[in-house]
């Protein structure tokens, strides 16, 4: 008895993987032979009770700053998994539910894994915290995100190239959201989706322009104020934070890629998100293509992508901390909380740039 009570669900699953709707079988998931279609919800698991359907895929071209470019060879890849909530801008203050998806292919991170760095202001600063990379497809859109968001987080694999994707169905509303037809870059940290555009046809490497005078030998490294520009304007000086933002704790174990652990003290300051959001609106174009430059005293810098830091779906903030006067690295310090890394901590910020 006990043997055919286990048999029971088992058959059950097999059943309903052979009783899919005979119409839709030219686009079943031909790249996941193996996978079983729990369309009766025998399983805990929610992202496997529909069919997955393969997206018409191109070559997709690396090029920019690096040594060895060329067409992307996903034969050797992995394949890896996103669930999103697609989400588009309709209007100033609204936006538009697209659908629930769970989204399959190559992540770019292992796409960029093998290639080789060949950065122009390597002269001046070596670090590839400044590097960013810029997504277009075949309609001449482009996308923008930060080499720190791909390799850097504590969540890693999290922007992909999707070559494949499935419903996520409501068990009660039964809605079947609109299928997309072509691979998609998909950001699965994104709140609002519209870096998931469609058709990627060329990945391009390129490391942020602005230069900025090195000082390596600065003791204390101190800057009373940092400036923020939009392109080249300057729109304010900042030498205090307001007492009207609301001020978080971040528990930390603070560790850099080249010294390794640093401290397991808490962070405490404002969202930097909350100390930019009026001098750099939510728009599409910001979305999409909107892109940070951050700087300290010494001319330490980083990139972040506009989306990396305003349009997270994941409460993993960036923060902006106030330490005492005249603190050696002070009086303000970047402090990345999605990264496993510290290396995006800028310490005494002289500059934020809003760009493109």
């Amino acid at each position: 008895m006990v043997i055919k009570k286990m048999l029971v669900p088992v058959v059950m699953l097999a059943l309903a993987s052979c009783m899919r709707n005979s119409a839709d079988s030219e686009h079943s998931a031909k790249e996941f032979p193996e996978q079983i279609i729990d369309s009766t919800d025998m399983t805990n698991n929610f992202y496997d009770n529909s069919e997955t359907f393969r997206l018409n895929t191109g070559d997709l071209i690396i090029d920019g700053e690096i040594s060895n470019p060329g067409t992307v060879d996903f034969s050797g890849l992995a394949k890896h998994s996103l669930i999103v909530k697609e989400t588009l801008l309709e209007g100033v203050d609204t936006d538009r539910f697209e659908g629930a998806y769970r989204y399959d292919g190559y992540s770019l991170f292992d796409i960029l894994d093998g290639r080789v760095l060949n950065k122009l202001n390597s002269g001046e600063f070596n670090p590839i915290i400044d590097v960013y990379i810029e997504v277009e497809n075949d309609k001449g859109q482009k996308v923008v995100f930060s080499w720190g968001e791909i390799f850097y987080p504590n969540n890693l694999h999290k922007i992909i190239i999707a070559t494949s994707v499935s419903r996520i169905v409501p068990s009660k509303t039964r809605d079947l959201w609109p299928l997309p037809g072509e691979s998609k870059i998909v950001a699965g940290n994104d709140l609002i989706t519209e870096r998931n555009i469609s058709s990627p046809v060329r990945i391009s490497v390129r490391s942020y322009k602005k230069s900025f005078a090195l000082s390596r030998e600065l003791s204390p490294l101190y800057s009373p104020a940092f400036k923020i520009f939009r392109s080249d304007t300057l729109m304010t000086e900042i030498s205090a934070i307001s007492g009207d933002l609301m001020k978080i704790t971040y528990n930390t174990i603070f560790y850099g890629r080249g010294r390794g652990i640093h401290s397991t003290q808490p962070f405490s300051g404002v969202l930097l998100k909350d100390l930019l959001r009026e001098f750099y609106p939510v728009n599409r174009e910001n979305l999409q293509r909107g892109i940070i430059g951050i700087a300290g005293k010494d001319g330490y810098r980083c990139v972040l992508s506009f989306s990396e830091l305003f349009n997270r779906n994941d409460q993993q903030e960036f923060m902006m901390v106030q330490t005492g006067t005249g603190d050696d690295g002070g009086l303000f310090r970047m402090f990345p909380a999605p990264d496993f890394f510290s290396d995006r901590a800028i310490k005494s910020v002289n500059e934020i740039r809003l760009d493109r």
